[in-house]
């Protein structure tokens, strides 16, 4: 009896532990539903914005067309002939996507060396450092949601060249539309939210 009821304290402890690091939101298109189920990413979305800037309803604008919250979020593999899985089109990776060669640059820049590309906490604030430096460079205001997406898609340097990249574009402004959708409901629940209710690990 006591080895069954130790058995059955596991299994329950290993669901709810796979349920709390499932990294993504049961309704994803709703920003007051995300923060309700995952409490501590508030803090750190609210955190970034009052370091870099970005508004909270971007940061979640962005992460959700680039890996629509999956932690584990890679590109599709190309494949020779149609059928054959090849290599993968770019080292993007995480919530935000991330390549290599930017993340690397993000920590060296901000000194955040343990940085992870699957932690929503340093995925946040690479995308409040990655939009203060299109604001830098471009001028482009952190407010204008397709512009700052573009830039972060291209990179800084291939941002010129957007107008004749029709994917990009509308992109673009599936994360503008999407930022504005957040935004109108972080308005309704702002009240409820805090960043001091929870501990922040």
């Amino acid at each position: 009896m006591i080895n069954f009821l130790i058995k059955k304290s596991f299994i329950l402890f290993f669901i709810f532990f796979l349920s709390a690091c499932s990294s993504i939101p049961k309704n994803a298109s709703n920003s007051c539903s995300i923060f309700e189920e995952k409490y501590l990413w508030y803090k750190h979305a609210k955190k970034t914005e009052q370091k870099w800037g970005t508004p909270v309803y971007l940061q979640l604008a962005i992460i959700k067309t680039e890996s629509s919250f999956n932690r584990f979020a890679k590109p599709p593999r190309q494949k020779l002939f149609k059928v054959v899985p090849y290599k993968r089109p770019s080292s993007s990776f995480g919530y935000s996507q991330a390549v290599k060669g930017t993340w690397k640059q993000y920590k060296e820049e901000t000194g955040n060396k343990y940085a992870t590309r699957t932690r929503f906490k340093d995925s946040v604030d690479f995308i409040g450092w990655y939009t203060n430096k299109t604001e830098k460079i471009l001028k482009v205001s952190k407010k204008d949601a397709f512009k700052q997406y573009i830039a972060y898609h291209e990179g800084w340097g291939n941002y010129k060249n957007y107008k004749k990249n029709k994917k990009v574009i509308n992109l673009a402004k599936r994360v503008e539309k999407q930022s504005n959708i957040y935004k109108q409901q972080l308005a309704e629940c702002k009240n409820s939210l805090s960043t001091s209710k929870y501990i922040i690990f």
